[in-house]
């Protein structure tokens, strides 16, 4: 479909539309009345769900296959108290899977099975009754369409129109003895065969309209799908769905993998920034650092806080009581040192406290030891004390 038109193309084989598919999932297959077997059965009115049962039962009476090798799906044409009319239609396996072959070597699962005549009725004829004259392949497909449903078919070997004539009136003898009205209100001739039209048109009282390929075809509810294809297609659904999720969780890993890098290339610059400045910085910081490690070893000379007498007068001021006496003091550029005796460890402990707290001696840091306790129960301590 392009443009809200429909392409339709002509391929000699299925081989051909390969191609034409461009990778579409919902591919409807349309079988040719040559490879299926279409009844039209006459059943008791029952539930829904009972006639799949009902019209397998009557299939596998004409079928040579098992229940196992064939694939059945029907339409209900009428359905009245007394009884229903139903289009069923089958399919073997084994010569569906030969039909879909080029398909299926692909990997490629038809979303619906159906059948191509039974497209051409609900599209042409989609109420009342018709008859459909088409070629499909080498034949000549005569199908009656009951209600769009696929009521009766048969394929005449010859498009020959003295056979034509000799063959029809045949046909609509067989469709009568199943109970088909075959004074048909439409005739529909595929507009490939009217050189037919003529021949047509006299064996029918209705006139022969002609009629083009559908564009697109109407759908059907027949769906010859076997169940192996419905759960491979299932299969193949997921195995996609997990493609994509792989590749949309490969293309989030990829762009997360994109961002780290741009951001370690950021980061990158930014460390590359700073070396610079730090570079550029360097004579100024070492100036800096060069300039605090004079003042820090001249402190002790220009500094008030680190002058001995001053440093000794706090150290008195900060004295308990009498009990507590200061027996020696030393001080150096690094650190100092005061040696004392308290009549009890407690006042040495007290000493020591208000020593630390005193604010006037907060440029240093001490640190004391456990007092020695001496022979007339006096304590014995030092206090250190470095410059912070």
């Amino acid at each position: 479909m392009q443009g809200g038109a429909w392409d339709v193309r002509d391929a000699a084989t299925l081989e051909e539309t390969i191609p034409l598919l461009n990778g579409t999932k919902n591919l409807v297959f349309g079988l040719p009345v040559s490879a299926v077997l279409a009844q039209r059965l006459r059943l008791p009115t029952v539930e829904a769900s009972e006639f799949s049962e009902m019209v397998r039962i009557q299939i596998e009476k004409t079928l040579p296959y098992s229940t196992e090798e064939v694939t059945t799906d029907f339409e209900v044409i009428e359905e009245t108290e007394e009884g229903s009319v139903v289009s069923a239609v089958a399919v073997h396996n084994e010569t569906l899977s030969e039909l879909a072959a080029p398909l299926l070597s692909r990997g490629i699962i038809p979303s619906q099975v159906t059948v191509y005549a039974a497209q051409r009725a609900a599209t042409h004829a989609s109420a009342g009754r018709a008859f459909l004259i088409y070629p499909e392949a080498d034949t000549l497909v005569c199908a009656i369409s009951e209600e769009g449903k696929l009521g009766f078919t048969r394929s005449l070997d010859s498009a020959d129109p003295g056979q034509l004539q000799r063959d029809l009136p045949q046909l609509a003898l067989s469709a009568e003895l199943q109970g088909i009205d075959t004074a048909f209100p439409v005739v529909l001739l595929d507009e490939s065969l009217f050189e037919l039209r003529e021949t047509v048109q006299g064996l029918f009282v209705s006139r022969a309209d002609l009629i083009s390929v559908e564009a697109p075809p109407a759908a059907t509810k027949l769906n010859l799908l076997p169940e192996s294809w419905r759960q491979r297609r299932s299969d193949l659904a997921r195995q996609a769905e997990w493609k994509k999720r792989l590749l949309w969780a490969g293309g989030v890993y990829a762009a997360l993998l994109l961002l780290f890098a741009v951001y370690v290339f950021v980061l990158r610059l930014q460390v590359g920034r700073l070396d610079s400045r730090i570079a550029n910085d360097e004579p100024k910081t070492a100036f800096v650092k060069k300039t605090e490690a004079k003042w820090k070893a001249l402190s002790p000379a220009i500094d008030p806080h680190y002058y001995p007498i001053e440093v000794l007068l706090h150290l008195f001021e900060s004295l308990p009581s009498a009990d507590v006496q200061i027996t020696q003091f030393n001080q150096s550029a690094r650190q100092l040192s005061v040696d004392g005796e308290a009549n009890t460890a407690a006042l040495a402990y007290q000493f020591a406290d208000k020593v630390k707290k005193n604010p006037e001696l907060k440029s240093f840091q001490f640190e004391m030891a456990a007092p020695r306790i001496l022979p007339n129960d006096h304590a014995q301590f030092r206090l250190e004390g470095k410059p912070r």
